[in-house]
């Protein structure tokens, strides 16, 4: 009744958009997802990854870092727990997971066998 047919005419031109409307709409959401996949998902799946095979290798002899910044020696290794040596004669029991970083790896152990 008031409203004019060319008013009447764009305001149902722009309701039957379609697909691409919505598209565009959701475009900026779809890019921040990826975006937020690539910077923070994907390294950190990589660091769990690198950290887990660290936890698999170390051994008997090897200089770690817990996570809370304590710095020993290990002496015992088990299945979820290990030994480590903190000072001279004091072994703490530690979840392996704790574990931060290895410093450096224990020497292998030396062959009975005699050189020439």
């Amino acid at each position: 009744m008031f409203a004019t047919p060319a008013y009447a005419q764009t305001a149902a031109a722009g309701t039957t958009g379609g697909p691409q409307d919505l598209l565009i709409q959701f475009l900026p959401l779809i890019g921040l997802v990826v975006l937020f996949y690539f910077l923070m998902i994907r390294p950190q799946q990589r660091r769990m990854k690198q950290h887990k095979t660290m936890l698999a290798a170390i051994k008997r002899g090897d200089t770690v870092v817990l996570s809370s910044g304590m710095i020993g020696k290990i002496v015992r290794v088990e299945d979820k727990e290990v030994g480590i040596e903190v000072a001279t004669g004091v072994t703490v029991k530690v979840v392996r997971g704790m574990i931060a970083e290895v410093r450096t790896r224990g020497e292998p152990a030396a062959a009975n066998d005699a050189k020439a």
